[in-house]
């Protein structure tokens, strides 16, 4: 593994559809950090992470990479943005994330084969190497798509709604694995609806509301004050902005 590069957002506009999603945010994730990306629904949490990731149009300002690039990136969609009808097993899956080594025609090495199985082990999915994907419950994908990211070995991890549509044994299975990947040094970023989950395991956080309302450490930023704030900004573009995040 690489170490871990700081990303620094400088008066980030991004759009989305040809209109802007995100406006001028500007802030530092922190090589090693751990932080959660939190606001009302359409508050542009999603669109952040897309953004970063080159998926987006940066309609003004930049975002750059200091000690890193994107090939330094493990990034994980939201459920819903991915296929699980595609024909194929957990563990070529799980293979995929060997791809940046060995190139998409490639052959996996001995190491490689390892690796995936140890991910495999790691996620309890073992004896399930075989399954086709679409058999899968969620908890189960979303175990698949962690191997994956293991594999991956990426020293900075993008991961959106990670613990959406999972029981409560697998959201804390998978929670316990980020929280590894950040002593081990890596830098997480995630979007998170639970507050209070984020309270008590996220050092950082970034408050947004399509505006940035608080970037820091996660208990000056999770204030009252501070979700106020983020409510008031979101009540003209949406009926009920923490249904989710109150879940």
């Amino acid at each position: 593994m690489n170490a871990a590069p700081s990303v620094i957002l400088e008066d980030v506009t991004l759009a989305y559809r040809r209109q802007p999603a995100v406006h001028h945010v500007s802030g530092t994730f922190q090589p090693g950090s751990m932080t959660a990306i939190v606001g009302p629904n359409g508050a542009g949490k999603s669109t952040l992470l897309k953004g970063l990731m080159g998926f987006l149009p940066i309609r003004e300002g930049r975002i750059r990479w200091r000690d890193g690039s994107l090939r330094d990136v493990a990034y994980l969609p939201q459920q819903s943005d991915i296929d699980h009808s595609f024909p194929i097993g957990v563990e070529d899956l799980v293979s995929m994330g060997a791809w940046g080594r060995a190139g998409l025609f490639g052959r996996l090495t001995r190491a490689d084969r390892e690796r995936i199985a140890g991910a495999i082990r790691a996620v309890g999915l073992e004896g399930f190497e075989g399954r086709a994907i679409g058999t899968l419950s969620g908890g189960q994908f979303q175990r698949a798509l962690f191997a994956r990211l293991i594999v991956q070995d990426a020293p900075l991890l993008l991961l959106d709604e990670p613990f959406a549509a999972v029981d409560a044994r697998t959201s804390a299975d998978l929670l316990a694995l980020m929280r590894q990947w950040h002593v081990e040094g890596r830098t997480v970023v995630a979007v998170l609806h639970d507050i209070e989950l984020v309270r008590r395991h996220f050092p950082s956080t970034l408050l947004i509301a399509r505006e940035l309302v608080g970037w820091g450490e996660t208990g000056d930023v999770l204030t009252s004050g501070g979700l106020d704030a983020a409510r008031s900004l979101s009540e003209g573009w949406v009926e009920d902005p923490w249904s989710r995040a109150a879940a």
